[in-house]
């Protein structure tokens, strides 16, 4: 359990911050840079929850905030070290069941669809396009583990079915109309 007395340490005053392992990198590192995208899409969908009301989403994305952070666990530990807290298989498998679930009940697709339509699906739309940087910045990594890629990349997915879903089973979704406003 994690127990803060303390909040700020001044160790990353020269512009270094520590990895789970003791070392430090410098804060312009690209593992860094992955670990503060995951957090600013974490931090996007906890705004997006104020207007998902209760139900299997709402369910799904207090989840899927609870595995970002060990995402972020993840990426700030080195690769090697036992017993490190990783992102496994079953994290994703549970995204891509979540997924079966929501589409099962969705019209099939005609058009791209604008990210829009009630309040709660803008905001997962917009969480989608954060997560979707964070995953080029996870991706970016020499080291990420394949499962940690994989879970990132199907967030995206999840956040778009679900903001689908949220549109009045995709009633409501905004629909791209090809050179409409020309």
């Amino acid at each position: 359990m994690v127990k803060l007395t303390k909040i700020y340490t001044r160790t990353g005053d020269t512009g270094t911050t520590g990895l789970v392992d003791g070392s430090r990198v410098a804060k312009s590192d690209p593992r860094i840079a992955a670990i503060g995208d995951v957090d600013e899409a974490n931090s996007v969908l906890g705004v997006a929850l104020i207007d998902v009301l209760a139900g299997p989403v709402r369910d799904e994305l207090a989840r899927i905030q609870n595995d970002l952070f060990d995402l972020g666990a993840d990426l700030a530990t080195p690769g090697g070290i036992d017993g490190a807290l990783r992102i496994v298989p079953t994290q994703v498998e549970r995204l891509e069941q979540a997924i079966d679930a929501l589409n099962a009940d969705l019209s099939p697709l005609t058009s791209f669809i604008l990210p829009g339509g009630d309040a709660g699906a803008a905001g997962l739309h917009l969480a989608r396009a954060v997560v979707r940087r964070a995953e080029r910045s996870v991706t970016a990594m020499p080291d990420v583990s394949h499962v940690a890629a994989t879970y990132i990349n199907r967030l995206s997915d999840y956040l778009f079915v679900a903001a689908r879903a949220l549109n009045q089973s995709g009633a409501g979704d905004v629909l791209w109309v090809p050179g409409g406003t020309r």
